[in-house]
């Protein structure tokens, strides 16, 4: 790759897709260069959805600066890039004396950090808000302005935007090693030249929203030393309720928010996450921590029926040891560097805020920003055949049969649905790529029926043969030798 870019942004997770879209919006050259071959396979993938209000963070932290204004804007950003985002409020449950001053803390934090509403309630109003609360709670911190989302929905649509709007992304290019050369960071010529497997990117800021390999890239540069300390949470998925549960938290603890059930987007109930400190990379799930996942849920919802698991699974947060802070900046060190770093949670919830508040600081360090007269900040959301009304059915199907073709029973997923994620800009070019963008293989056999369907299909699509398709990043096939039956 011969282009020098005005921007690179190392990493194609929920942070780098909402800073892209952010600055998609200004006349500059941007670049996303992501180690995966997909968007969201990082922290973002392990990830219960949750957008926080900001009640939690110490009051005076990045944290506490981006969380409340991310949540807030979740409403614009859904509206203008088609994801789905329920606002439904959720509660944090006490269960004696102690807890209530324990909410009474957590209200006084969420006020400090320009939180909504917020008020601590009895059991008559708990109940009345969520019936499956546990009786057993004498009180609660109510507050409205917690929602959920699909982190991956999220990234994907932010990204999407983005590169309707001129912004390249380059996929399955690890950094491998940076150049900085010298001169000022506004000069026309590339200050930074990073090498990848893909090809040497050039550009004149470089922007490290990398998740938890920010540290190295920080260190590649010869920007700030840090090191990331890979804090492992299991989370545990059931399957889809009649009713979608608010989100209930416990009393949190320094470390962690606790075992929090929630409602998602798609309906299921997910029960997230432990916190434990392990080997940078473990992805594994564990019998123990699941265990105490499912009895933490018990204790806010007496009546869940946790044999109803289709998933688990782990992901690790990044989180700078010796902080649990957000790190968003400019370097002090290399001039044009902007570290986006230690995004752990509350990180979907403020990658809005996030977004803006590195606008803010390029702003402030020089970057020229002018506004694109084409810019369009909206994003037609993909038709969703299982939710959709019955009459754009009908008008689908008779566009095209392959609507009709139901691929993915569980998720009722039509082959024209999944033909459409794989020919998206970007689409998908895995197996788990055409999960994440339409959730064929999310549902309750996972994958079972539908997933040689798939592999076929993504063939077809990416004129390959069936033995090259990939589960997921490179490496992972599925399949060896010709597929029976498989058209």
């Amino acid at each position: 790759m011969t282009e020098t870019f005005d921007i690179a942004i190392v990493g194609a997770g929920i942070t780098g897709c909402a800073i892209a879209r952010q600055l998609a919006r200004f006349d500059l050259s941007i670049c996303v260069v992501e180690a995966a071959n997909d968007i969201a396979l990082g922290a973002s993938k392990a990830n219960g959805g949750l957008v926080h209000a900001g009640y939690d963070p110490s009051p005076g932290t990045v944290k506490a600066q981006v969380n409340a204004r991310g949540c807030e804007l979740y409403g614009t950003w859904a509206q203008e890039l088609g994801f789905l985002f329920c606002r439904t409020g959720s509660m944090v449950l006490g269960f004696n004396d102690e807890d209530r001053a324990q909410l009474e803390k957590l209200k006084n934090n969420g006020m400090a950090n320009g939180v909504p509403e917020l008020s601590i309630i009895g059991p008559d109003r708990i109940h009345e808000l969520e019936p499956r609360a546990s009786a057993e709670a004498t009180c609660a911190l109510w507050c409205p302005s917690t929602g959920f989302v699909d982190p991956f929905e999220v990234a994907i649509a932010a990204l999407e935007n983005a590169v309707a709007n001129g912004v390249t992304f380059m996929r399955s290019a690890p950094v491998e090693a940076i150049e900085v050369a010298g001169g000022e960071a506004t000069d026309r010529a590339a200050r930074f030249t990073l090498a990848t497997p893909a090809g040497d990117v050039h550009c004149r800021y470089l922007i490290n929203a990398a998740g938890n390999g920010a540290a190295d890239i920080s260190h590649m540069a010869g920007a700030e030393e840090f090191q990331m300390v890979w804090r492992q949470g299991n989370i545990v998925v059931l399957d889809k309720e009649p009713r979608t549960l608010m989100p209930l938290y416990p009393v949190p603890t320094p470390v962690s928010k606790g075992v929090i059930v929630t409602g998602t987007v798609h309906g299921n109930t997910v029960i997230t996450a432990t916190a434990a400190v392990r080997e940078p990379g473990d992805t594994q799930t564990y019998a123990s921590d699941v265990n105490a996942l499912l009895t933490g849920a018990r204790k806010l919802v007496p009546d869940l029926d946790t044999r109803r698991v289709v998933r688990a699974f782990a992901g690790g947060r990044p989180v700078i040891k010796g902080t649990n802070d957000f790190f968003i900046g400019q370097s002090a060190v290399v001039p044009g560097l902007f570290q986006a770093a230690g995004i752990q949670s509350p990180g979907v919830a403020s990658a809005p805020a996030i977004a803006e508040r590195m606008e803010q600081v390029l702003r402030e360090s020089g970057v020229a920003l002018r506004e694109r007269a084409d810019w369009n900040p909206i994003r037609r959301a993909p038709d969703d055949f299982d939710r959709a009304p019955l009459a754009r059915k009908e008008e689908l199907i008779e566009s095209d049969p392959a609507w009709g073709q139901i691929v993915c029973r569980c998720e009722t997923v039509p082959e024209a649905e999944i033909v459409a994620a794989i020919r998206r800009r970007p689409g998908a070019v895995s197996v788990e790529g055409v999960k994440r963008r339409c959730r064929a293989g999310m549902g309750r056999c996972q994958s079972g029926f539908c997933q040689s369907r798939v592999v076929a299909i993504l063939a077809r699509e990416l004129g390959c043969d069936p033995s090259e398709v990939l589960l997921e990043d490179t490496g992972s096939w599925l399949v060896e030798g010709p597929l029976k039956g498989v058209r």
